[in-house]
């Protein structure tokens, strides 16, 4: 009996996430880096140029397996992804507008011997009218070979290592970051006073200028009176905010109030730019707000029912008709005869 296969869209891309000064972006069995340069190893290629200018520089492959692999080698623009920010890359079949387009391989495919290495020259070129400021890549080798994996029903994975490119465009460069789409949803106990109040904060980070930022984000609550109810720096926040990108972002409040009404502001800066943006809340636990609705309910009917007695015409009452009176008939008693 066949097997059905089911081709994972998604691409694994193994970035090379930590900061390691000298180590390739890595999966186990290939690895990507730049060419060693004659001052040092590069951990990504850093680039700078002018519109209108090309720049020259090398990729290495390196198979770290027992047997020769194959790679399709392209070029790629990089993107936060939206619910975690992290870095992530366009695959090959994905349009390209920035590195993606504009950096050529010498070569499209490349076979990489067995625990050996290849190195490919590429050439990016960037074109007038590109607009100034950070626009992130990698040059990627994908593994054109489909892992089938094993089981009744099993996902075809394609795995691609990536070594990430920051070119910079020379022009005016322009910080700026904005906090858009705040929210909080409140999870109040049944019966209030027995069990905890969580809260969850949601946002949108969005870096609007043409420069990659490192955010810091610092959330403030205040509830009735203006008492503070929360202050601290959030940490679960992207590195790397490229630009253009939004990133979606919740925060947990532990010990959020069960009955209060008050203010959420998150305020992000980076470099020079710092924007802040707030949400209104209002902390009510489930048991009171179904007695204060049952209440309202019965006070709504009570008042309905009022108003239309109130508006019920009176019936005119018709006077009785006075009894009729017989006109009383004068006796003539007989004169008395002398």
């Amino acid at each position: 009996m066949r097997k059905p296969y089911v081709l994972l869209l998604g691409l694994f891309l193994a970035l090379l996430v930590a900061p390691a000064p000298a180590h390739a972006a890595d999966n186990g069995s290939w690895s990507v880096y730049p060419a060693a340069s004659k001052v040092a190893a590069r951990p990504y290629f850093y680039l700078s140029a002018d519109p209108g200018t090309t720049i020259e520089d090398k990729v290495v492959v390196a198979n770290r397996t027992g047997q020769p692999l194959s790679f399709r080698l392209y070029a790629a623009d990089a993107y936060n992804t939206p619910r975690d920010g992290g870095f992530a890359v366009r695959t090959v079949q994905e349009k390209q507008r920035g590195v993606g387009a504009w950096a050529k391989p010498a070569k499209s495919r490349v076979t990489v011997p067995a625990h050996g290495q290849v190195t490919v020259p590429f050439a990016l070129h960037v074109p007038e009218g590109a607009e100034p400021g950070d626009h992130p890549g990698a040059l990627v080798a994908l593994d054109e070979q489909i892992d089938k994996g094993g089981g009744s029903l099993a996902l075809g994975v394609q795995r691609a290592v990536a070594a990430r490119v920051y070119l910079r465009v020379g022009g005016p460069t322009l910080p700026a970051i904005a906090v858009e789409n705040v929210h909080i949803v409140h999870h109040q106990p049944l019966v209030p006073g027995l069990g905890d109040s969580t809260a969850t904060i949601s946002y949108t980070l969005h870096n609007t200028g043409n420069v990659t930022l490192d955010p810091k984000v610092e959330l403030r609550a205040e509830g009735l009176f203006g008492r503070t109810l929360l202050a601290r720096n959030l940490s679960r926040i992207p590195s790397e905010l490229l630009p253009g990108q939004r990133v979606h972002l919740t925060e947990p409040w532990r010990g959020a109030p069960q009955l209060d009404w008050g203010d959420v502001t998150l305020t992000a800066s980076a470099q020079d730019t710092r924007e802040s943006a707030s949400a209104s809340f209002f902390a009510l636990p489930w048991l009171v707000a179904v007695i204060l609705l049952a209440v309202a309910a019965v006070g709504a009917v009570l008042l309905i029912r009022a108003r239309r007695v109130r508006a019920l015409p009176s019936v005119p009452v018709r006077p009785s008709r006075p009894a009729a009176t017989t006109p009383s008939r004068r006796r003539s008693s007989p004169s008395a005869r002398p």
